[in-house]
C-alpha cells in the first residue's frame, strides 16, 4: 500500500544561503548590492511568481535597506508617504512587485517611482534550471539519482513555479512509493506537472 505524503513546510538556513543565482537574477543581485548607486536610493523589484523576490528582499533588508514586499499591494498615498519617509532618512528603499507592467495611478508616486532603478527578474536557461531543481531539492532533504537535472530539464516548463511544482511532485511522489527519487518517479512528476510526454511531443 502507497503512503499517502503530507505536505510539509520546508525551512532554508538564511535567505541568502537559499537564492540560486543564475542568467535570469545575476544582474538583480550585482546592483542590489549597489544601493549608493539607485537614483535617489530606490530601487523597484519585479519578476514572475516563486522567483525569489522575496528571498533577495531578506537579503538586502538585513544590510540596511527599507524593504516593501507587495509596494504594488499597498494603497498609493500610504506608498507615496513611505517613499518621503526614506527620502527623509536617506534610508535606501527597495520596493517589491508582483504586477508587471505596476499601474500606478498617483502622479507623483508614479514619477518618483518611474526614476527609480528598476529590476526584473528573467526566465532560467537551462544551466540556471538545473541549479534550482538541486536546491529546492536540497531544501527538501529529498536527494535525486544522478542525471536528474540533464533529464528534466529539457523536459520542463521554464519557469521558477513550474520548477518548484515539479519537485514538490517528485518528492510526493517518492514518499508515497517509498521508493527512490529516480527515472520512474521523474516521469511521472512531469506526466501530473505539464501532461503526459506524448502530448507535450505534440
Amino acid at each position: 500500500m502507497s503512503q499517502i505524503a503530507l505536505p510539509l513546510q520546508i525551512e532554508g538556513s538564511s535567505a541568502a544561503s537559499s537564492i540560486v543565482v543564475g542568467n535570469a537574477n545575476r544582474a538583480v543581485v550585482e546592483a542590489l548590492k549597489e544601493p549608493s548607486s539607485w537614483p535617489f536610493g530606490t530601487s523597484v523589484l519585479a519578476g514572475p511568481a516563486r522567483s525569489g523576490k522575496s528571498l533577495l528582499g531578506q537579503w538586502i533588508g538585513g544590510q540596511g535597506v527599507t524593504v516593501i514586499d507587495g509596494a504594488d499591494s499597498l494603497p498609493e498615498d500610504s506608498l507615496f508617504h513611505r517613499w518621503n519617509a526614506a527620502q527623509e532618512e536617506g534610508t535606501p528603499l527597495l520596493l517589491i512587485t508582483d504586477s508587471q507592467p505596476w499601474e500606478i495611478s498617483l502622479p507623483d508616486l508614479k514619477s518618483r517611482l518611474g526614476a527609480a532603478l528598476q529590476l526584473e527578474v528573467g526566465v532560467p536557461d537551462d544551466e540556471m534550471a538545473g541549479q534550482l531543481i538541486e536546491s529546492l531539492a536540497l531544501q527538501r532533504g529529498l536527494t535525486l539519482a544522478d542525471g536528474a537535472a540533464d533529464y528534466l530539464v529539457p523536459r520542463a516548463d521554464r519557469s521558477f513555479a513550474a520548477l518548484e511544482q515539479l519537485v514538490a511532485a517528485i518528492d510526493r511522489l517518492s514518499l508515497e512509493r517509498k521508493a527512490p527519487a529516480t527515472m520512474s518517479v521523474w516521469r511521472d512528476a512531469l506526466d501530473q506537472t505539464i501532461g503526459p510526454e506524448q502530448a507535450r511531443l505534440l
